[in-house]
């Protein structure tokens, strides 16, 4: 009998080749656990409808011979095998040691070090610095009403900094030195986390412009009254950029050996698929009553950032649909942001979620949960709205996000 294929992993991420000399399919693995990135080619697309649990070796031979009009596809199947196989693409013993080997690493080390340093920002700190006093060159004067108050929190994006540096930038000036003493709880989306969890480590963050020190009491102390909800050492965090974003931005503004207490907010799935709150999940209003207790004992020592993207429209995000930022469907999903945003500034939680679960988020705001988490831990928060932007991450693709400012 025909042996069963090792079905490809359900965590990778699957786009179209961006390099018209290469079309196929692009696999990578945002896990990173594997570094590896294939291109499949388009006669051999259909062939990973094999790799489900569920055919066989024979079975590919059959849909390969069918797709070429080869009867000698032999080589062709095997190297398909072994290619995906030595990438960390299938579910088997080498993807497993991969995996287990990358956890290890992280749990060792004694930093998290800059996971996108050459890519989203770049990795020479001379460079970096040029970079980040061009972003913040451009400033108009004006200062939000927020200024003049008692700012305690500020909202930004994590999307690309050369996309959404004037968001970043409405936010991270109103930053002075009366700040450099805060510990910046950073309240950051996490996208491929565990829905109804909160990923916490110990670990400080090294970015090119120093090392940013993670408060271990309080991670400690708040991974100890979280409960279940607390996923400690999540490997996310060795991967995920949106909380190392904000370390940048904040080095910049404040010095390289900022103290931080980095919270990553899983999607609270359940919530948005089934209509409820997210503090119905016992776990979740454990961990919103710990923040809470959190701030109401730690006062103004702490300071709030949220790194946080707004809706995701058009092709990239599987809708049928093209998007162009300001323009069709996109003029109607900025007057729907904008109304979640009243809703955040307002701290009006219970109105903000509703809009979120409304249609199941066809929105597709990946910041809805740090959002929730901050308006449940800082209750009565008042918002400003200091910019908001629409970029088209590609030619189909739409991202939406804001710079907002909180005061008391």
């Amino acid at each position: 009998m025909s042996n069963l294929l090792a079905p490809l992993r359900g965590n990778l991420d699957f786009m179209p080749s961006p390099s018209p000399d290469h079309p196929g399919l692009l696999i990578r693995d945002p896990f990173r656990y594997s570094d590896a990135m294939l291109i499949i080619p388009p006669v051999l697309i259909e062939c990973l409808q094999c790799f489900d649990g569920a055919h066989s070796e024979l079975d590919l031979r059959a849909a390969l011979v069918r797709l070429t009009g080869d009867l000698n596809v032999s080589q062709v199947q095997q190297h398909l095998i072994q290619t995906l196989s030595t990438a960390g693409f299938l579910e088997d013993d080498h993807y497993l040691h991969m995996r287990n080997e990358r956890m290890h690493e992280f749990r060792e080390s004694p930093v998290r070090e800059a996971a996108h340093a050459g890519s989203a920002y770049p990795a020479a700190p001379e460079e970096l610095r040029q970079t980040m006093v061009r972003y913040f060159t451009s400033v108009d004067g004006h200062l939000p009403d927020s200024a003049s108050k008692r700012l305690f929190a500020l909202a930004a994006p994590h999307v690309s900094p050369e996309g959404g540096w004037q968001s970043y930038q409405s936010a991270y000036r109103l930053l002075g030195p009366e700040h450099r003493d805060r510990i910046f709880v950073i309240l950051a989306t996490s996208h491929y986390g565990e829905p109804e969890k909160f990923g916490l480590t110990n670990k400080s963050f090294r970015t090119p412009l120093g090392e940013a020190v993670t408060d271990k009491p309080l991670v400690d102390w708040l991974s100890a009254q979280g409960g279940d909800a607390v996923l400690m050492e999540d490997y996310c965090h060795s991967f995920e950029h949106t909380v190392e974003l904000q370390i940048v931005f904040l080095q910049h503004q404040l010095g390289p050996d900022v103290h931080i207490l980095p919270i990553l907010c899983g999607p609270f799935a359940d919530g948005i698929i089934n209509g409820r709150k997210p503090e119905e999940d016992d776990g979740v209003a454990r961990f919103f009553g710990a923040l809470n207790e959190l701030r109401e004992r730690e006062g103004d020592r702490l300071f709030w950032l949220l790194g946080v993207d707004m809706a995701h429209m058009g092709a990239r995000y599987q809708d049928r649909f093209s998007a162009v930022a300001g323009q069709g469907v996109m003029s109607e999903v900025g007057e729907r942001d904008q109304r979640r945003i009243a809703s955040i500034n307002a701290s009006d939680a219970g109105g903000f979620w509703d809009q979120v679960c409304r249609n199941r988020d066809d929105l597709k705001w990946c910041g809805s949960s740090p959002f929730y988490t901050f308006l449940k831990a800082a209750p009565g928060a008042r918002g400003e709205l200091l910019r908001y932007e629409q970029w088209n991450i590609d030619d189909k693709s739409v991202v939406s996000f804001a710079g907002m400012a909180f005061s008391k």
